[in-house]
C-alpha cells in the first residue's frame, strides 16, 4: 500500500482545447494509443507511421508492427522490486532518466489486455512531430549514437539512456503528455503529474476502445 501512494504521488480541468479536428476528422489521420499502466502511461504508434526519417532509432525493432514508447526515472523503471528508497529518490530530486521501448505484432488490445487504453487520430504530420520529440529525447555518447542499456520489461524491449532529468514535475506522464504537445494536441503538461491527469486531457480528443 505505501508504493502505491508513493509511486501514484511520483507520477501524479481540461480547458482551452478548443479547434482540434475530431476524432477520424483529417484524411490524413494515423491512430495513436495512450495505455495505461495504472501509474504511468505507455504512447503506442504503427512503426512505419513514426518514419526512420523522424525516429531512425526505431530500426532496432524491424520486426514490429506496434512501438510502445516509455519514459521514467532510470533507478525506478530499471528495477525489478524499486524499495522506498529509489522511490524517494526519484521523486524529491533530479535524477537519470531512461526511454523503454517495446516492439510487438499483436493488435493494442490484445498485447495490453488489463489496460484502459484510449485511441487517437492525428494527422501524419503530428505523428512524425511527436517521432522528432522521442528522436531527440535520448541521450547520446561523444560519437552521437544512443546508449542501449539492455533489455526491457517485457516482450522485445530495450531500455536507452534518456537525455532530460526526471523529477516529480517532469515525470513520465508530464513526459507523455509533452509527446502529445509536440504532435499538435493542446493538452497541458505543467497540469499533468498521474496517469489519470493526462487521460483526462487526452480523452475529450480520442475514443476508449478499452475500458
Amino acid at each position: 500500500m505505501i508504493r502505491l501512494v508513493l509511486v501514484v504521488w511520483l507520477t501524479a480541468d481540461p480547458g482551452g482545447m478548443e479547434g482540434l479536428p475530431s476524432p477520424g476528422a483529417a484524411q490524413d489521420a494515423e491512430p495513436v494509443y495512450l495505455v495505461s499502466h495504472g501509474w504511468h502511461v505507455g504512447l503506442v504508434v504503427r512503426r512505419t507511421d513514426a518514419t526512420a526519417a523522424y525516429w531512425p532509432e526505431q530500426d532496432a525493432f524491424t520486426d514490429a508492427v506496434y512501438l510502445e514508447v516509455g519514459w521514467g526515472d532510470a533507478g525506478f523503471y530499471r528495477s525489478p522490486d524499486p524499495g522506498l528508497g529509489t522511490l524517494l529518490k526519484a521523486g524529491l530530486w533530479p535524477t537519470d532518466s531512461v526511454l523503454h521501448i517495446v516492439g510487438f505484432r499483436r493488435s493494442v488490445t490484445a498485447y495490453f489486455p488489463e489496460s484502459e487504453i484510449l485511441r487517437l487520430e492525428l494527422p501524419q504530420a503530428g505523428v512524425e512531430a511527436m517521432a522528432a520529440f522521442i528522436h531527440a529525447a535520448y541521450a547520446r555518447d561523444e560519437e552521437g549514437r544512443v546508449m542501449a542499456l539492455g533489455p526491457g520489461l517485457y516482450g522485445e524491449s530495450r531500455f536507452y539512456a534518456g537525455r532530460d532529468r526526471y523529477h516529480v514535475f517532469n515525470n513520465c506522464n508530464t513526459w507523455t503528455a509533452r509527446a502529445l504537445q509536440a504532435a499538435g494536441l493542446p493538452v497541458r503538461p505543467a497540469d499533468v503529474v498521474t496517469a489519470a491527469d493526462l487521460f483526462e486531457q487526452a480523452r475529450p480528443f480520442g475514443k476508449t476502445v478499452q475500458p
